[in-house]
């Protein structure tokens, strides 16, 4: 009997159910299907009617996997324009100097890597021939992000092209005799080649996708038309477990990015085996990518299966296909045809019955080598479809054989990846397959040649005729001829000369009224880019919303809660900040689309990227060493900085290392800046550095890095000292001395040089005033704006003297004839100050905030890490008794009368 409380069906679901018969007949006629035909016939219908439903446009959640089939049917491939043998004999040529280029490198043991662009090659040609856009093309051509592994493949292709000769073939992996070739794609290392460096894997994916947005962003703001260009990222299937390749999949989607496709390599194979032994890995992207909102096109098979597929009147090849696991395939690839009819095809009666139908050699020809992604006409109808789509960026997923004509000692195998050279045996077999005219005699002493087929063949005219239609050669970095921004008006910098009077002012918060006074200026102020993660209210930056405007491609679809308030959040379709939410990753990748358009579309743009400074350089240093390997420019700005003042944060917040980390970067120019005026002065420099007349023989490949404090100061006026401007920029120049700060030590004190950086000049300064006061020294203090420049200088003066040029530091120059020993002080790790300690003639000493950060009031924390006033003048008193200038004793005076 039935219960008539019990809830029913219908009850369970959130939406009314207007016609519950109608809903009872659909569901009946599923069951009848599946009791009549059996569930593999129903799935069927349920899919058909699924995208049915999704190409009408009705609003259901997406079916996020499809078949284990090609997207785009047979039937409805389109021919690909030009001509197919051509550009077959091209790739051939391509494959075969790729493989002897390593080939070659491997007796110098310089390593390389085969079999990627082996499985890639196809995936290549067909763009180089049909798609990628070249410089000479309208707006600023396509940016290819090209897969590192693949290098040789390009090269390869530059040498048929006549852009690379022999020599340099020959120097693959070794650069130091100035005509070699980098590695892997490289800016800093081939400038007229690579535009994107990709090997720290998952970076090129994420930067894909901000460069295509900052393409829109250039676009609608009015400083280049960008709408002719497309990006194009070519990755490795297991290149997308790293978790920056899908960290900003949604915003591709939510901002329709249609001018990025994703081209990803679906070998099944990562270093040291299948991506997914046990699953499938294609099938797992699909729906990683439909699910964000990508338009995805599988190119899996190639023409030798359509026969399968015609002859699958069931379904059944289709459903064994999405049962086999990806490490199955793999094995497919390298048996026999006996073992393929007995476990892919004897799994199914049905499938049993196809494979009496079929040759051995038509089931070899199909599992051994017919990929989707081995085919021009498969891959070109997917990149056409790809380039067609229009608001939603798409992903193609193309299968692929990894080590694709080497021969069956590379292909599939799972150590190919670290298989660096082929035997002569084995190109002979290449060449024979490929179909190449090289004679065994061209294998002298068993050296493998390089093939060309001439510069004024068939094979070359047709390349270069292609690239000449699609705007010039491809991959090509090049820096237009820009001129020099002009200097910004002189009083945006003076004004922080007088100093702030009573006025407590942050660092952090100088900085910020400085860039509004430059986003105003008539010549730069569009070419500033304001970058920050969800943190502007933190930095005292909400003052820009309403006159700069947040970026959004959409505009501002709704009235802010805040639009009464004078500092509303307003969004617009041309707003000049970048607001990228809770992404540090993300912002940074903004930064170094934007720090290299001068570049990339010849528009010289200025980024300044500012975040809370713990989490800059730990989080994202991988992507600053991408950004000075990409040669990118601008100010990076690591806000409310130090170890000790954040008040009450923690060690999650407490930065006492990103100067370390940063001085690793040979493009960083890092600087720790104590007052308002030393922040101007930087900035100034960094403008006429990096984009203003550079000086001969100077970098402008460069970027800044400035730590800045949220600690509320007075600030000084500019100090009139002889050379200040010069030791601000070098790193080092006199604050004060004892007497110059009022203080009237006795006849002959002695005297010690305190240095300081950012915040802590403020403890030094109040150390000499209780040295002077308590203990009767006499201290002078210095600003110590940038250890890592010091340390730079330094070693180039080390540099000179052993060519025989006498140079002396600056550190050595400034510090010359100071009275006394030295003692640095800094908010970070002593490591930070110590970088220049072996170039200081004086006796040296550090202190520093070393070790974890704590929750606690400034006072406390400085305290806790003996970096505060007394602290310092303990340690002073130290060095001087230990010279014997002081007492012993003072030193332990000194701790008990400040409880250290």
């Amino acid at each position: 009997m039935t219960d008539p409380n019990a809830i029913q069906p219908s009850e369970l679901d959130q939406l009314p159910d207007r016609d519950p018969e109608e809903t009872a007949e659909w569901q009946a006629s599923l069951d009848a299907v599946t009791e009549a035909a059996g569930p593999h016939r129903a799935a069927y219908l349920m899919r058909r009617t699924l995208e049915r439903a999704e190409g009408a446009g009705i609003a259901l959640p997406k079916l996020l996997e499809t078949d284990y089939v090609n997207s785009v049917p047979t039937a409805a491939e389109p021919a690909v324009p030009g001509d197919e043998a051509m550009e077959q004999r091209i790739t051939a040529w391509n494959r075969w100097n790729a493989a002897a280029m390593v080939t070659r490198g491997s007796k110098y043991g310089v390593g390389g890597h085969i079999a990627t662009f082996a499985s890639a090659a196809w995936l290549y040609e067909t763009g180089f021939n049909h798609f990628f856009k070249g410089k000479e093309a309208d707006g600023s051509g396509d940016q290819l992000y090209i897969q590192g592994h693949a290098s040789p493949g390009i090269y390869a292709r530059a040498f048929l092209d006549g852009r690379l000769n022999e020599e340099q073939l020959d120097n693959f992996r070794r650069e130091s005799g100035g005509n070699g070739l980098p590695s892997y794609p490289h800016p800093r290392r081939l400038p007229w080649l690579w535009e994107f460096p990709t090997v720290s894997m998952g970076l090129g994916p994420l930067s894909a996708i901000y460069q295509a947005r900052f393409n829109r962003y250039l676009t609608n703001r009015g400083i280049k038309d960008t709408s002719a260009s497309h990006v194009w990222a070519f990755l490795g299937d297991g290149e997308m477990d790293e978790p920056e390749s899908t960290a900003a999949l949604a915003l591709a989607a939510r901002e329709e990015l249609d001018n990025l496709t994703f081209v990803i390599n679906c070998n099944l194979q990562r270093l040291d085996g299948p991506v997914r032994a046990n699953f499938k890995i294609v099938q797992e992207l699909e729906a990683q990518f439909r699910g964000a909102g990508w338009n995805v096109i599988k190119t899996l098979w190639g023409t030798a299966w359509d026969e399968l597929f015609r002859l699958d009147t069931t379904g059944a090849l289709v459903r064994r296909l999405r049962q086999v696991p990806d490490a199955q395939i793999q094995t497919y690839q390298t048996r026999d045809a006996a073992y393929i009819r007995q476990d892919f095809f004897g799994a199914d009666p049905a499938l049993a019955e196809m494979a009496k139908l079929l040759s051995d050699d038509k089931i070899l020809e199909c599992f051994h080598f017919s990929r989707g992604g081995h085919e021009a006409r498969k891959v070109y109808a997917a990149y056409k479809a790809a380039v067609e789509h229009k608001g939603a960026p798409t992903v193609i997923l193309a299968q692929t054989v990894k080590g694709h004509t080497l021969g069956e000692g590379f292909a599939s195998k799972n150590a190919n990846h670290q298989m660096k050279k082929l035997t002569v045996d084995e190109f002979k077999n290449m060449r024979d397959l490929l179909g190449l005219p090289i004679k065994d005699s061209d294998f002298v002493d068993g050296v493998v040649p390089y093939g060309h087929p001439g510069a004024d063949s068939p094979e070359v005219r047709y390349l270069q005729e292609r690239r000449a239609a699609l705007g010039g050669p491809a991959p090509a970095r090049r820096v237009h001829p820009v001129a020099p921004l002009p200097a910004p008006a002189e009083k945006a910098f003076a004004s922080f000369d007088k100093g702030s009077g009573s006025q407590n002012v942050a660092t952090t918060m100088a900085f910020v009224r400085l860039v509004k006074d430059l986003v105003r200026d008539k010549e730069t102020g569009k070419r500033w880019v304001p970058i920050v993660p969800d943190e502007a209210r933190t930095f005292g930056m909400e003052s820009l919303f309403p006159s700069l405007g947040i970026y959004s491609p959409k505009g501002q679809t709704y009235e802010p809660v805040d639009r009464d308030q004078l500092m509303y959040y307003k969004e617009a379709q041309n707003g000049q900040i970048l607001n990228e939410g809770i992404t540090e990753a993300g912002s940074m990748a903004d930064f170094i689309a934007a720090s290299t358009s001068y570049a990339t579309h010849g528009e010289t743009m200025i980024p300044f990227y500012i975040f809370y400074s713990m989490f800059g350089w730990q989080r994202t240093a991988d992507q600053m060493w991408q950004l000075g390997d990409q040669l990118g420019r601008g100010f990076l700005v690591g806000a409310t900085a130090g170890r000790t003042t954040l008040t009450g944060e923690g060690l999650q917040h407490a930065d006492g290392h990103s100067p370390v980390i940063a001085a690793t970067n040979p493009a960083a120019l890092t600087y720790d800046p104590a007052f308002a005026y030393e922040v101007a002065a930087i900035v100034k420099e960094g403008l006429r550095r990096m984009y203003g007349e550079a000086a001969p023989g100077e970098d402008q490949n460069v970027f800044y890095y400035l730590t800045v404090y949220n600690e509320p100061l007075p600030q000084p006026a500019k100090p009139s000292v002889d050379g200040i401007d010069e030791g601000i920029v070098k790193g080092l120049y006199r604050f004060n001395t004892a007497e110059s700060a009022g203080i009237t030590p006795p006849a002959n004190a002695p005297r010690i040089q305190l240095l300081g950086s950012g915040t802590a000049i403020h403890w030094a300064l109040k150390a000499q005033a209780l040295l002077a006061e308590e203990w009767g020294v006499a201290a002078d203090v210095w600003s110590a704006t940038s250890w890592s420049e010091l340390r730079r200088d330094a070693l180039e003066a080390d540099e000179a003297l052993l060519r025989g040029e006498e140079r002396m530091p600056f550190v050595r120059q400034a510090l010359q004839g100071a009275e006394g020993p030295v003692l640095a002080v800094s908010d970070y790790m002593r490591q930070v100050p110590d970088q220049i300690a072996q170039w200081v003639e004086q006796d040296w000493s550090s202190l520093g905030a070393d070790g974890f950060g704590l929750s606690d009031t400034r006072e406390a924390a400085r305290r806790h890490f003996g970096v505060d006033a007394e602290s310092i003048v303990v340690a002073a008193l130290a060095q001087l008794a230990k010279r014997g200038e002081v007492k012993a004793t003072a030193v332990k005076e000194a701790r008990a009368k400040y409880g250290l």
